[in-house]
């Protein structure tokens, strides 16, 4: 299984939901529904589409989950040589321009820890800095500064409390 087959499996927020209420305990699908707080009938689609990806196996034991297989995607992630900073740099900004987002996760963190670092560390900065700190690295591109400041959110990079934000993370 690849990281991406695993990850559209668990994508879907009500397989995700079967998938935690299983690892909890949870063996049948009036169970599963119970402990998810799904409809059986949205549980038993669910499971369908889990069983057709290998990641669950529905038997008389019940509904059984195959943890091996984060263990080995883990392993195949870990095992999988780094692609080079620069090299993802180089394809993704250009003259200090952010030309377009990666869609690859390590990509995409790549690149917002490089923009990251346009933000001094301990320092509150308002909105109105943030946005036209973003708005520089967005120009001419096809990314906008709306954004690649929640994408700087979402990865933990920037915070923000009461309007003002500060970076929170990346490289020093």
């Amino acid at each position: 299984m690849t990281p991406e087959h695993l990850v559209g499996l668990l994508a879907e927020p009500d397989r995700l939901r079967v998938v935690a209420a299983v690892v909890l305990g949870a063996s049948s699908p009036p169970e599963i529904a119970l402990a998810s707080g799904l409809d059986v009938r949205v549980v038993l689609k669910a499971l369908r589409r889990l069983e057709s990806g290998g990641l669950v196996t529905t038997g008389a034991a019940g509904v059984v989950l195959h943890d091996e297989l984060f263990k080995e995607v883990a392993s195949a992630v870990v095992a999988a040589p780094p692609e080079h900073e620069d090299q993802v740099l180089r394809a993704f900004v250009r003259g200090g321009r952010l030309v377009r987002f990666p869609a690859a996760g390590a990509k995409r963190l790549t690149v917002l820890e490089h923009v990251a670092q346009t933000f001094e560390p301990g320092r509150r900065y308002p909105e109105s800095e943030v946005n036209a700190a973003l708005r520089a690295w967005c120009e001419g591109g096809e990314a906008d500064h709306i954004s690649l400041r929640r994408y700087l959110i979402d990865a933990g990079l920037l915070s923000r409390d009461a309007g003002l934000y500060w970076r929170s993370g990346g490289p020093v």
